[in-house]
C-alpha cells in the first residue's frame, strides 16, 4: 500500500500543478467569464441567446469590432492608443461608397467604379491615415491620445464634406458578398475575422517585429538601447491599426450596402473595451490576442443579450463603460 501511495502522489501532485497553472492563466478566467455571461443571459432571454442561429449572429456582428480590435491591440501593446479607428473606418466607407455609387450627384469620380478598384482604394486610404498617425506620434513625439482624437474629428469633417451628409447607397451588388455572403455556411465577415486573427497571431508571436512590439511597449528606453528601431515600430503599429480599420469599413459598407455618417459610430470605444477586457495592459507590453478575441466575444454577447431583452442603447453604453473601468482597475492593481 505504501508503495502504491508513493506512485500515486507524484501523479496527483502533477495534476494539481497543471490545474493550478491553467486557472492562473488570465485567458482561463476570461473564458469562464464568457461562459458565465452566456449562461446568465441565456437564462434571462429564455434560451434565445444560445440558439445556433443567434450564436452565429453574434460572431457575424462581432466581425467588424474584432477586426478593428486587432489593430487597436497592436497600438496598445506598443504603448499607444488609437481613438481614430471609427473615423478611419468611416472615411474608408465614404471614400468607397462615393466611388461605387450609381447616384451621380454623390459619385466623386463621375461614374461607378468596380469593387476591385474601390476596395483597394478604401484600404489604401485608411492605411495612409494610420501611417500619418504613427508618424506624428513616433517622429514628432506627440501624445497618441491627442493625435488620434484630432484625426478622428478631422476625418468626420472630411467624410461629411465628401458625402454632403447624405446616405451613400445604390452600390454594386457584387459588394454584398463581403458583408452578407457565406462560404460553406460560414459568413464571409467571420472568415475575414478569423484570417485577420491568424495572421496577427503569427506576426506577434513568430516574427522579430512582433517581439519588438512587446519590447517597445514594455520599456521604450531599453528597446532603443537594444538596437530596436522604436520609431519604425510605433509607426507600423498605427499603420496596421489604420489598415484594419479600413477592412472594418469595407465589411460594414458591404453589410449595410450603404455608407453614412453614423457608420462605425462607437467603434473606438468597443475596440478599446475588447482589448482591455482581453487582458492587454494599457501601459503596453503585456497581453495576448487570444484574450482580445475573448474580449470581443464578451462585448458581442453583452450587446446581443441586452438587445434581445430590449435594453436601451444607453444601458449598453453604461454596461460597456463599467466593464472598461473594471478591467483597467484590475490591470492597475495587478501591476501594483
Amino acid at each position: 500500500m505504501a508503495e502504491i501511495k508513493k506512485r500515486l502522489e507524484p501523479s496527483s501532485s502533477t495534476t494539481k500543478n497543471v490545474a493550478r497553472r491553467i486557472f492562473r492563466h488570465e485567458n482561463t478566467i476570461l473564458a469562464l467569464v464568457l461562459i458565465a455571461l452566456l449562461g446568465i443571459l441565456s437564462y434571462t432571454t429564455e434560451g434565445l441567446l444560445t440558439t445556433r442561429r443567434n450564436l452565429v449572429n453574434i460572431l457575424f456582428q462581432s466581425s467588424v469590432r474584432g477586426v478593428a480590435s486587432v489593430g487597436q491591440a497592436f497600438v496598445i501593446l506598443s504603448g499607444g492608443i488609437d481613438l481614430s479607428v471609427a473615423g478611419i473606418g468611416l472615411f474608408s466607407a465614404i471614400i468607397g461608397g462615393t466611388m461605387m455609387t450609381s447616384l451621380t450627384k454623390l459619385n466623386i469620380v463621375g461614374h461607378p467604379v468596380s469593387i476591385y478598384i474601390a476596395i483597394p482604394a478604401m484600404i489604401i486610404a485608411a492605411t495612409a491615415v494610420g501611417a500619418g498617425n504613427g508618424s506624428l506620434v513616433a517622429r514628432i513625439g506627440m501624445p497618441s491620445l491627442i493625435v488620434t482624437l484630432g484625426m478622428w474629428e478631422i476625418l468626420k469633417g472630411v467624410s461629411f464634406t465628401i458625402s454632403g451628409g447624405y446616405q451613400v447607397c445604390e452600390l454594386p451588388e457584387a459588394l454584398a458578398f463581403y458583408g452578407q455572403g457565406d462560404v460553406a455556411g460560414v459568413p464571409v465577415p467571420v472568415i475575414l475575422l478569423i484570417a485577420v486573427f491568424a495572421i496577427a497571431y503569427f506576426i506577434l508571436y513568430y516574427t522579430t517585429f512582433g517581439r519588438s512590439i512587446y519590447a517597445v511597449g514594455g520599456n521604450i528606453v531599453s528597446s532603443w538601447l537594444s538596437g530596436i528601431n522604436v520609431k519604425m515600430i510605433q509607426t507600423m503599429a498605427f499603420t496596421i491599426s489604420g489598415l484594419l480599420a479600413g477592412v472594418a469599413g469595407v465589411i460594414i459598407t458591404a453589410r449595410c450596402m450603404s455608407a453614412q455618417m453614423i457608420t462605425l459610430e462607437g467603434l473606438e470605444l468597443d475596440s478599446i473595451a475588447s482589448v482591455v477586457i482581453g487582458g492587454v495592459s494599457l501601459a503596453g507590453g503585456r497581453g495576448n490576442l487570444i484574450g482580445v478575441l475573448i474580449g470581443v466575444m464578451i462585448i458581442g454577447v453583452i450587446n446581443n443579450g441586452m438587445s434581445i431583452m430590449g435594453a436601451a442603447p444607453s444601458l449598453q453604453g453604461i454596461a460597456k463603460g463599467a466593464i472598461i473601468i473594471s478591467a483597467v482597475a484590475i490591470d492597475y492593481l495587478r501591476r501594483r
